[in-house]
Parts: structure tokens; sequence; C-alpha cells
């Protein structure tokens, strides 16, 4: 059943205001996936606080000209599917790029980064980037680092009075 008016309006206004609120977007082409492997990479995006939409190039061309951005979706084969990232900015092209792995039949168009559009190379990139969690993690081990050495050198230094008074307790006994 087509859409009516008052619908794609309605879809365009809720495209558009996802887009502005979100951090990353991605564009991909899933068609002729299964219904279980397309809720498969549904379920993957839902954990990640991934937003989902399937839409017709022209409401996305709409949608992306009414926040601001000049992306030629005619460039785009087939379907679109419209991959929303709204805390990490790598996250959608992390899922769909693993997802595509396994799935000859999802191609990636490009995407969206800081307002910019970028080609599929380089969300093939951002998605060999390690996750916002992941950096935290790692600057978390880094800031910590200088502190566990020190504790380690001022640790050296009772363990060898520890080994000393051990080594002069067997001497006597």
């Amino acid at each position: 059943m087509a859409k009516t008016r008052i619908e794609k309006e309605q879809a365009i206004e809720d495209l558009s205001n996802d887009l502005k609120n979100s951090v990353s977007a991605v564009f991909a082409n899933y068609q002729g996936l299964k219904v279980s492997e397309s809720e498969e990479l549904r379920n993957k995006c839902r954990e990640q606080n991934i937003t989902v939409y399937a839409t017709k190039k022209t409401l996305l061309k709409r949608a992306l000209k009414d926040t601001g951005l000049d992306v030629d979706t005619k460039q785009f084969e087939g379907s679109v599917a419209v991959f929303l990232g709204k805390e990490d900015e790598v996250a959608p092209a992390q899922v769909v790029a693993s997802f595509a792995k396994g799935h000859e039949i999802v191609s990636l168009f490009g995407g969206i980064l800081e307002g910019n559009f970028i080609s599929s190379e380089k969300v093939q990139e951002l998605s060999m980037l390690p996750n916002k969690q992941q950096l935290l993690g790692q600057l978390v081990g880094t800031l910590n680092a200088p502190v566990s050495g020190f504790v380690n050198v001022l640790a050296g230094n009772l363990r060898g009075l520890v080994g000393v008074m051990n080594a002069i307790k067997e001497a006597k006994a």
C-alpha cells in the first residue's frame, strides 16, 4: 500500500530530526537479505543504540536537504537503509561493516561524519577504529600506567626489605 503525502512528510520530518540528533550515519543497501538476517542486523543495531531507517531515496534526499546536507542519493543503487549512531561515531560503521563481511548482499554507499559526506572506503576505515568505550579504557590505562609504575617501585623496596629479613631469619634458624 502506497504512503499518503502526510505519511511521507512525517517520515521525512522524523528522519530529518534523527539525522540532526545523530553523531554519525551510514548508508547501505541490504535488499535481498532473508527476514531472519535482517532482524539479526536490526538487533545488533539496537544493542549499540543505532536507529535504522529503510527509506526511499527521494525521501532520504529531502530529509538530507532539510538538515542542510548535500548528498547525491542517485549514486546509491537499490534500496537505502540509514543507520544512525546516537552516542558513538564509529558504532554504525562497525556494525554494518562487520555484518557486510558475512553477507555479500549488504553493500555500503557511504556515510555522514561531522556533517560531511564520507565515501564507502572511509566508512570501512572508520569501522576499523576502536569504539568510544575501548578508547576510554585505553585512556584510563594510559593515565594509570605512571601511578602503577610508581607503586611498583615503592613496593620493590618493601619486597627487598622483607627478603633481607627472611634471609636473616633463616640464617639464625
